[in-house]
């Protein structure tokens, strides 16, 4: 198992809260690909470009299938041993399932970099990891240095337009559900009144399996 931040060349690391939504894979493409697209300078040659490895190490259940770690290529439908580039290379890490492990073995780096990242994990345990890896370490003492710091004006713009582009998409998956639990509620009276689905689905648009459920 990789060394989930020591030694990766290139990465991107999103940390999402506890509260996921249904964007969650195009958000990660959408920032993977700022990364990749601003790696290029004017004048640079397209061979210039790197490969960038994007982390997802999200506090909700997604991908919803899988093991707590999964990972993601471009590959071929049909051989999929056939990678199109390693240039992109998303990583998803789902805190929910790691935390269901049953045996955690810290001898392996994944486990240990999750072990300080989980909010849960009591201090004496995070200063066991920190002891165990020096990438841990290093990366503890980073941390409180550049907290420490102030962020120059890119950086505060950058965080600033995420942040909203996260809060766009935050409320526009709310009003999604709010229609759909409309929507539902439409169904569920039109199959008391004795409606066809066929009439019900092109009313509402639900799926005819979801009308079927009801």
């Amino acid at each position: 198992m990789l060394n989930l931040l020591g030694t990766w060349l290139r990465h991107a690391v999103g940390c999402w809260g506890e509260k996921g939504d249904d964007t969650m894979d195009q958000r990660s493409l959408f920032y993977w690909s700022k990364l990749y697209s601003e790696s290029l300078n004017e004048g640079q040659d397209y061979q210039e470009l790197p490969n960038v490895i994007a982390v997802n190490i999200v506090d909700f259940d997604f991908p919803p299938d899988g093991n707590f770690h999964t990972c993601f290529h471009l590959r071929e439908d049909v051989d999929p041993s056939l990678i199109l580039s390693l240039a992109l290379e998303i990583h998803f890490v789902n805190m929910v399932k790691w935390r269901k492990q049953r045996e955690k073995d810290l001898a392996d780096p994944l486990n240990r970099w999750l072990t300080w990242f989980n909010k849960k994990s009591p201090p004496e345990l995070i200063e066991e990891v920190a002891s165990m890896d020096s990438a841990i370490k290093a990366a503890y003492e980073k941390f409180g240095f550049v907290t420490q710091q102030d962020f120059d004006v890119w950086d505060y713009n950058r965080r600033r337009q995420k942040a909203q582009w996260d809060l766009v998409s935050s409320r526009n998956n709310a009003r999604r559900e709010g229609q759909e639990e409309k929507a539902i509620e439409i169904a569920r009276k039109m199959k008391e009144m004795g409606d066809p689905i066929e009439r019900i689905h092109a009313i509402t648009g639900l799926p005819t399996e979801t009308i079927e459920r009801l």
